[in-house]
């Protein structure tokens, strides 16, 4: 009964995609203020590459435990706990971030702002799959995902209008702390309120892992999701280090690259919701943006790819071919029953993330410092390496479109 009550422009759907707006543009913003940010906690242009890359790796290993911590007491204690939980973590935290004067004072701000910010998405998808119906929560789920992604071009707008690094960061604690108001009138899930009486095993991580066919479906689910981390992370992130080394550009800002990629993220995150309705499948929309992804990432290292302005578009078409995010977060979230739900749906988006560090020791440290690898070549087999793995775990992954959430997982 309770399905039947919410459509994807309900208040639970509106909220979520807030709580998504604020998330992004928190774990966005380090990216877009990075040079400046660095040079005014005591970084070099020496010591630049190092610097940030320790600091963005602090904030992704807290995404990654943070994703555990928040999935087990999303099923332990119910979404909106989890919720407004991570709502207080990372607001104190970016409101922190404003004040730091070291590397290290830095990195770790941006490690407890990721230990919160990862609570935020996986429960919202959670419980606004459980609170639409099926034919809808696709939609939903999408809406959510491209209202949220504009905070990126926001955090962009904000830092160039105040060009204040530490200004931006306290505005994004103000955001979360104004969104914890909102959710106080969102109604839990009442799938959840139902496994709760009935008083079975909830948020059992291990529950995932001690199953070989659950643990190859969340072993799948993470890896379908790898392409946005290695297109943001790296392709976009260095685009500007791409542009001098493929046509010898000095001018080009990768904060700009990432509020043109973010800003088609979102636009191919409703457009994927909308053409999964349309096939009535997950995998064949995914299928479908899997196949844009490489077409972009064959015009990126291509002759086409010689101006700023060809950068910037074709980070752009790079942002809409990966706006897959709600769909592969969708997917996890329905391939696991209620009492493990929102362990799976936090999870498995901050596993991908967390991957990050992963992906950039093999583009940075292996490829480049051990091989000597050229940049642009190291940026290629990376991108091969990705798009392999995650087109194998593609094809064991089932369809879910049609699936009834209203389940449990057996210990």
């Amino acid at each position: 009964m309770t399905e039947k009550k919410y459509g994807v422009l309900s208040l639970p759907v509106i909220v979520a995609a807030l709580g998504y707006f604020v998330d992004i543009y928190d774990l966005l913003l380090f990216t877009i203020v990075k040079k400046a940010s660095m040079l005014g906690v005591g970084a070099t242009d020496a010591t630049m590459l190092a610097d940030s890359t320790r600091v963005i790796n602090w904030q992704m290993t807290g995404l990654l435990l943070g994703g555990i911590l928040w999935g087990i007491l999303g099923d332990k204690k119910g979404r909106l706990s989890v919720l407004f939980g991570s709502i207080i973590l990372y607001s104190a935290a970016n409101f922190a971030t404003g004040f730091v004067q070291t590397v290290n004072q830095y990195a770790f701000c941006r490690f407890v702002g990721g230990l919160g910010l990862a609570g935020e998405l996986g429960a919202g998808i959670t419980l606004v799959s459980e609170l639409l119906p099926k034919n809808k929560r696709g939609v939903g789920t999408s809406m959510v995902a491209g209202i949220g992604l504009s905070g990126a071009v926001v955090a962009y707008f904000t830092y160039r209008l105040t060009d204040d690094w530490r200004l931006c960061y306290k505005i994004g604690g103000c955001l979360g702390i104004a969104l914890l108001f909102l959710r106080v009138s969102v109604a839990e899930s009442g799938m959840f309120r139902e496994v709760k009486q009935a008083g079975v095993a909830r948020g059992n991580f291990f529950m995932l892992i001690n199953n070989r066919k659950r643990l190859s479906k969340y072993i799948c689910a993470i890896l379908i999701g790898l392409p946005t981390w290695y297109v943001i992370g790296i392709l976009v992130n260095q685009s500007d280090r791409f542009g001098k080394a493929m046509f010898g550009s000095t001018t080009i800002d990768s904060g700009r690259s990432i509020m043109f990629a973010y800003a088609a993220i979102a636009l191919g995150d409703i457009c994927v919701g909308l053409v999964s309705q349309y096939f009535k499948s997950r995998k064949k929309a995914l299928l479908l943006f899997y196949g844009l992804t490489v077409a972009s990432l064959l015009l990126f290292f291509s002759g086409y790819n010689n101006t700023d302005g060809s950068m910037y578009t074709i980070c752009a078409m790079l942002g809409f071919s990966t706006g897959f995010w709600a769909i592969f977060i969708t997917m996890g979230a329905e391939q696991f029953g209620t009492n493990l739900r929102a362990t799976a749906a936090t999870t498995i988006p901050n596993m991908v993330r967390g991957a990050l560090p992963l992906i950039n020791m093999m583009f940075l440290d292996l490829f480049q410092k051990s091989w000597g690898w050229s940049l642009i070549k190291s940026g290629m087999v990376t991108g091969v390496v990705v798009m392999g793995i995650t087109l194998i775990a593609y094809y064991f992954t089932k369809e879910t479109f049609h699936k009834d959430l209203n389940y449990i997982e057996e210990t």
